[in-house]
């Protein structure tokens, strides 16, 4: 699963005549993937506390949009295109931001019940889903690829579920949020690049109003964790938080969101989405191993094999022949 993983990167090494800006764009989205991927292992200290999802997600998004705020207000580059923004695409970072929480959600509740190592492994479908979703809603992949990724992928989950030890299998409630978070997730992807004109970050300006619109998504998207806790009678003003829960909330609000977005972005200005976006394949891998390596968390020989198979699947999912055109949605806007 490394050497897969890790594909996009051989390629770009290869040549020998990469230079310093793409050599920094490959240290910055690994730096993103391995954030991204430490989300559940923070959310799993704070579950441990007593403090359950939709709690974790109102501070999540309160810590994550803290530091993309701040982000922006200290460069006068960004406060200048903060003000040029127009009141349809603010409108429309808000909206995106509600229809943020289906996926966030879905991610973090099947958390509660599924192993960290398995979630991670069919969350990646997402960029075979997308590809296939394309088809109708966005630019595609040449041929059939699209049906083959999706198909690959779903095999891979097939295994990795089918893999579960019968003593250790999640309740059916948590396997089904776990699948539902990378359909929702795509459909979010899907939305996102429609309603901000299919940009596809490797310019300046677009990867730069992109990391605009994403503060300004978070402010919707807590705005609802926070008016669901709050509606729900769940304790999550500061004072009703157990002290042991701040380290993992802090650290999926700044690590896992606030970071891991903004190296993403950062990463993908210096090399293409569309390189970034493999190389970003490594995110199971590094949640796999840390999860083994700090927890104890260990796959099945079975789900090792779904494991190589969704990473063939996103592969095939964004990449196409030489000369085949352009890519499907070479874009990764958020992670769960």
């Amino acid at each position: 699963m490394l050497e897969s993983g890790l594909l996009a990167s051989a390629e770009l090494l290869g040549s020998g005549s990469m230079d310093r800006r793409r050599l920094e764009g490959i240290v910055l989205v690994v730096v993103s993937a391995c954030a991204f991927g430490s989300g559940g292992l923070f959310a799993g200290t704070v579950y441990a506390s007593g403090v359950d999802w939709m709690t974790l997600l109102a501070w999540r998004f309160v810590f994550g949009g803290i530091v993309l705020w701040g982000w922006v207000l200290l460069s006068a580059e960004r406060r200048r295109t903060l003000r040029s923004v127009r009141r349809r695409e603010v409108l429309v970072a808000l909206g995106l931001g509600v229809v943020y929480v289906g996926n966030t959600g879905a991610y973090y509740w099947s958390l509660e019940t599924v192993p960290v190592n398995l979630a991670a492994l069919i969350v990646y479908i997402y960029p075979a889903v997308v590809a296939v979703l394309s088809i109708r809603w966005a630019r595609r992949l040449p041929g059939r690829r699209p049906w083959v990724a999706l198909s690959v992928a779903l095999a891979g989950t097939a295994l990795a579920i089918g893999g579960i030890p019968s003593t250790a299998m999640p309740p059916i409630s948590g396997l089904v949020l776990i699948v539902a978070s990378p359909l929702l997730y795509s459909v979010w992807i899907i939305l996102a690049v429609r309603y901000s004109g299919e940009h596809r970050g490797e310019g300046s300006e677009a990867g730069g109003a992109a990391a605009i619109a994403m503060p300004m998504m978070l402010v919707s998207t807590a705005a609802v964790y926070w008016a669901g806790t709050l509606a729900t009678g769940r304790p999550v003003l500061p004072w009703q938080i157990p002290p042991e829960a701040w380290p993992g909330l802090i650290g999926v609000g700044v690590v896992a969101t606030a970071i891991a977005v903004q190296t993403f972005y950062a990463g993908a200005r210096r090399m293409g989405a569309a390189q970034a976006s493999l190389v970003s394949t490594i995110e199971p891998v590094w949640t796999i191993a840390l999860a083994a390596l700090l927890i104890g968390q260990t796959l099945t020989p079975v789900q090792l094999l779904g494991g190589v198979f969704v990473i063939a699947g996103v592969l095939i999912a964004q990449t196409a022949p030489a000369g085949a055109g352009p890519q499907a949605l070479e874009v990764r806007l958020a992670d769960e």
